[in-house]
């Protein structure tokens, strides 16, 4: 019997949907994050995999982009307005020194390997944004987001997203060769965007929590969605990052209607996330890794220290201890769906070398890798290192009471 069309679609998703459920099942045995699985799975699936799937394309890409919108929702969810401002100003440096210290490796590989200018701002871009995405996921099954390094780790996320905000118009102004006016009048209309959205957040999110919240489920859960998708899909269109959208969404919600709110989409974002990390791993060819692989990995070393040192050194600042401060450094390692758009957006504009694209690609497959599995591995290698000592990270409800309280 020949499956085509609608039924063959069902057929392929089904068959994800399951393969899913089953290396979450081993992830779960083996005591690890189930992200490496999906996207080894992804990457066996795909483009130039085992087998390819062809008729769920669309579909799947769509999920993805609402997996990293719910991710993000929920990590807003987490705090309030108030609470972000308050964590961006006492972690501002460490934003900035983790600009300098993972921006740098990916412009100086690029000028070594000829690339230019161009590509030295592209691959800078990719390997400094780490993957709020796989972040927020790997805090979640880790259980570490009570924990008191986590708010200095949310600190320089949303630095990150807040600077890609700035940088992916300035960037695609670069690649389409726009005048140096037009590139400011792109950062302008994200600055303002995001100054509004904050604004609102701060003066008016009892307002908005008020607006979505309702006692029926059914009609909670469809303002939830609808307004997380509007914002991020406005924010998108306006050259801000729909991700950066969907968290301000997220701090404008509050109290109550937060914590329904996150039991609510929880296994809705559980369920997109998944296929975002399998989308990732069906877009890469494997036949592309191989002739760039001594320098993805080479790059990945380096930026895995550099990741390390600056959450061990922002988390120190702080006061929080060694396991801590590694437990901060290892979150920040992960790499995906931001360091893919710029190469993606750098490749399809015609401005780059074709190698570029191959080596961000087996740079962030590596790093998503390397990322979950290092968060899981920090504790017991801190503990080898050093002699087992009290290292109460949490409060006696399991979380700090201010989420970016610091002593």
């Amino acid at each position: 019997m020949a499956l085509t069309g609608t039924a063959l679609a069902l057929v392929e998703l089904g068959a994800v949907f399951f393969a899913l459920g089953v290396l979450g099942r081993l992830a779960g045995r083996i005591g690890m994050s189930p992200i490496p699985l999906y996207l080894i799975g992804g990457l066996c699936f795909g483009q130039g995999g085992i087998f390819s799937l062809g008729d769920i394309g669309e579909f799947s890409r769509l999920a993805s982009e609402i997996g990293v919108v719910l991710l993000l929702l929920l990590l807003g969810l987490e705090y309030t307005a108030a609470e972000l401002v308050t964590g961006l100003r006492r972690s501002w440096t460490a934003g900035v020194v983790d600009l300098l210290l993972n921006a740098a490796p990916g412009v100086i590989l690029a000028l070594m390997l000829g690339w230019g200018p161009v590509g030295a701002l592209v691959l800078g871009g990719v390997t400094y944004i780490s993957s709020s995405g796989i972040v927020a996921k790997v805090l979640g099954d880790l259980g570490r987001l009570g924990n008191r390094e986590t708010p200095v780790v949310l600190s320089i996320l949303v630095f990150e997203d807040l600077a890609m905000a700035f940088y992916l118009p300035v960037l695609t102004a670069v690649l389409a060769g726009v005048s140096f006016l037009g590139g400011l009048k792109a950062v302008g209309i994200s600055f303002l965007v995001i100054t509004v959205v904050l604004v609102v957040a701060l003066r008016y999110g009892s307002v908005v929590s008020r607006y979505l919240d309702s006692t029926d489920r059914e009609v909670f859960l469809l303002k939830l969605l609808g307004a997380a998708l509007l914002v991020a899909g406005f924010a998108s269109s306006l050259q801000v990052s729909a991700a950066v959208g969907a968290f301000l969404l997220g701090i404008a919600i509050s109290g109550s209607t937060a914590r329904d709110a996150t039991r609510l989409l929880e296994p809705l974002r559980d369920l997109f996330a998944a296929m975002f990390f399998v989308v990732f791993g069906l877009g890469t060819d494997p036949s592309t890794i191989p002739p760039v692989l001594v320098p993805a990995i080479g790059l990945a070393v380096v930026t895995t220290a550099t990741k390390v040192l600056t959450g061990w050194w922002a988390a120190g600042r702080q006061g929080i201890g060694a396991m801590g401060r590694a437990r901060a450094g290892a979150a920040l390692v992960a790499r995906g769906e931001f360091s893919i758009v710029i190469a993606g957006l750098a490749v399809s504009a015609g401005a780059v070398d074709g190698e570029l694209a191959a080596l961000a690609t087996a740079y962030v497959l590596i790093m998503a890798v390397v990322g979950p599995v290092g968060a899981k591995l920090a504790e017991p290698l801190v503990r080898l290192l050093q002699r087992p000592r009290d290292d109460d990270d949490r409060n006696e409800e399991g979380a700090p009471k201010d989420p970016f309280l610091t002593s």
